[in-house]
């Protein structure tokens, strides 16, 4: 069962003792376009979702994005870019073998970041939702869609919590066209 989340609201990722191993962050977007005379024929918008690695003190450790695709260690992979956000469901996912990862990394923060520099005004239908991979499970999903001149947002993130890891929705506007343009705003949300 699927939890909607809102923005600082946290989702367990531990089911009695057990912990999930392997979860998958999708993300789904889709252009802005209105007809003849309703304005706005947009072009396809290039979202980027990225997976950015924290240890304990919040030091940016590493990370999985179009131009690096797995973390240095193979616990983090990003499936592949997509650049117009055409059709329906996932456009992007990142997947996190969390009982892989190295054990400084405490938090991930994932974020999504307009390439091609369109604002969130110009796209619809923005979500992120986390998959429990083992049984293809959506756990949580948050909503994307607070349209706006911002080219970017930090979704959310997971973190380690006492015995295993929560998601939590974070949902702060920013303005980028890669992660690394996002790092002074993440800082605060760690």
């Amino acid at each position: 069962m699927s939890t909607s989340l809102a923005k600082g609201q946290s989702v367990s990722l531990t089911s009695g003792e057990e912990s999930m191993t392997h979860v998958r962050m999708a993300l789904g977007w889709d252009a802005v376009r209105h007809g003849f005379f309703g304005g706005l024929r947009g072009a396809d918008v290039d979202m980027d979702a990225s997976a950015i690695l924290y240890d304990a003190a919040g030091s940016h450790i590493d990370q999985a994005w179009f131009r690096q695709l797995r973390s240095k260690d193979g616990s983090v992979v990003h499936t592949g870019d997509n650049r117009t956000g055409a059709g329906d469901g996932d456009d992007e996912s990142i997947v996190v073998q969390l009982d892989r990862l190295p054990a400084e990394v405490a938090q991930i923060v994932f974020t999504i970041n307009s390439f091609t520099g369109q604002s969130f005004a110009q796209i619809q239908n923005a979500f992120c939702r986390l998959v429990d991979e083992s049984t293809h499970t959506e756990i949580a999903r948050f909503d994307l869609s607070q349209s706006g001149p911002h080219t970017a947002e930090i979704m959310a993130k997971v973190s380690r919590d006492g015995h295993g890891w929560a998601m939590t929705a974070i949902g702060a506007i920013g303005n980028g066209r890669t992660f690394q343009d996002l790092l002074p705003a993440i800082a605060p949300t760690l």
